[in-house]
């Protein structure tokens, strides 16, 4: 059992995004943390006093499309844009950015990031493997048919085979890999101290 980070219950509450994907294993995995979340699927659920959002890996098509019918796509693109924090994995990298190299769509757009969709392709589709998360340090990190990132603006935090797989712009951070799905925390600590400015 890894040692909690933060030490102790924190102020904040988060909403995750539970449309569709791993939003479960983020919940949990911010629990243990002692944060405080709340399950969005509709509108009405995208509420006043949310310290921060994130985003699920799952399928970036289908999130998308639900995002639109549920007019929450323009109100939480404003939330982003406006300073609320966000921490995309998977396929909430592929949301956040503006632009992707293999399909024509942009959802949110506000990660300067050219991001390439499931481009491990079908060999390699899923894997593990240990990397260098700056601010974070070494950690065991798991990709599901991932994407990665082919150029940005933001601040790269890590990179597997020269192709960056987590980045962070302002109080946005984004990752290729799944941190919610190990027992290490410190990805989700690191996006805490995001929210509460520490970093």
């Amino acid at each position: 059992m890894l040692r909690n980070p933060l030490r102790g219950v924190l102020n904040m509450k988060l909403g995750i995004f539970a449309l569709q994907g791993a939003f479960l294993e983020h919940r949990l995995a911010f629990e243990k943390l002692g944060v405080r979340t709340v399950e969005i699927r509709r509108r009405a659920h995208f509420t006043d006093g949310l310290d921060g959002i994130v985003l699920p890996g799952g399928e970036s098509t289908v999130q998308g499309k639900l995002l639109r019918e549920e007019g929450l796509l323009y109100p939480v693109k404003e939330a982003i844009e406006s300073g609320l924090p966000v921490f995309g994995t998977c396929a909430g990298l592929i949301l956040l950015a503006d632009r992707l190299s293999n399909d024509g769509n942009v959802y949110f757009g506000v990660l300067r990031a050219t991001v390439k969709r499931n481009a491990y392709g079908r060999q390699l589709g899923s894997f593990r493997t240990d990397l260098t998360v700056r601010g974070v340090g070494e950690f065991p990190a798991v990709f599901i048919r991932a994407p990665y990132i082919e150029e940005t603006g933001a601040e790269v935090l890590a990179s597997v085979g020269g192709k960056a797989v987590a980045v962070r712009q302002d109080k946005i951070l984004a990752t290729a890999f799944h941190p919610e799905l190990t027992d290490d925390l410190r990805v989700h600590s690191y996006f805490c101290d995001i929210v509460r400015g520490k970093v």
